[in-house]
Parts: C-alpha cells; sequence; structure tokens
C-alpha cells in the first residue's frame, strides 16, 4: 500500500527543466564543423607577401583588392585581368562606388618595376588612396 502512494505521487509530479545536454552537443557539432570549413572558405590567390612590422588595417566593409601572382598575372579579387585591360576594367568599377580605395598584393619575387608600372595604371584609373598588403615577419627566438 506504501508503494502505492509513492507512485501515486511521481505521476503527479510536472517536471519544468531544460535537457541541456542535446543542445550542448548540437552547439560542439556545429563549432567544430565552422572550425573546419572556415580556413577553406578563406582560400584564394596563392601570393608569397613580403613581411614588414606595420600596424593592420581595420576593415569594416568589403574592400577591392588586385593581386599580383608571382607570374605576373594581375586579379581584381578573383578575376583574371590582363594588364592592358587593367585601366579600363578600374575606371568601371570606381563609377558606381564612393569611396576610390584599392589595396594591392604582390608577390615579393614580382619585379619591382612591374609593380610600379600596375600602380600606374592604378593612378590613372582614377584611385584615390593604394594599401600596400603585407605580412608581419615571424618573431625569431
Amino acid at each position: 500500500m506504501r508503494f502505492a502512494r509513492k507512485r501515486q505521487y511521481f505521476e503527479s509530479k510536472l517536471v519544468a527543466e531544460i535537457n541541456v545536454t542535446p543542445l550542448v552537443d548540437v552547439v560542439l557539432v556545429l563549432l567544430i564543423i565552422f572550425m573546419v570549413t572556415a580556413p577553406m572558405l578563406s582560400m584564394g590567390i596563392d601570393v608569397n607577401l613580403p613581411r614588414v612590422k606595420s600596424k593592420t588595417i581595420d576593415v569594416n566593409e568589403e574592400k577591392l583588392v588586385l593581386t599580383i601572382n608571382k607570374d605576373g598575372e594581375i586579379f581584381i579579387n578573383r578575376t583574371k585581368i590582363p594588364k592592358d585591360e587593367l585601366k579600363v576594367k578600374l575606371e568601371n568599377i570606381f563609377t558606381a562606388r564612393i569611396d576610390k580605395e584599392i589595396f594591392l598584393r604582390a608577390d615579393k619575387s614580382v619585379a619591382y618595376g612591374f609593380v610600379v608600372e600596375v600602380m600606374s595604371e592604378i593612378r590613372k584609373a582614377g584611385v584615390d588612396k593604394l594599401g600596400m598588403v603585407t605580412e608581419t615577419p615571424e618573431e625569431s627566438r
């Protein structure tokens, strides 16, 4: 008879707790997925940038990046552009933009003269600000 009362007591009691274990499991799985896929999303054109000490630039909006790889090929963001069409393409791009700013990434093995020629074409296209992208040097221990 005593057992009957206990069972009746437990059946009428409501449980108002949230079981967070499945939630934590799902969040951890999503975290692992994002950690694995994030480096794959930032892959672009392979460029060996020169290393210099400088302060970083805070980038709030998507900027236009012009890249020169080790073979002397020119890319605007990820689109390959021939050097003779560079000025016209940049003029077309910057007609719709208020901020006439571009970042130049050049492989350190590219000849200085070629980089200067590309910089000249950028200036002729009416770009106001030209930023050079570099990497910070590795600390020697």
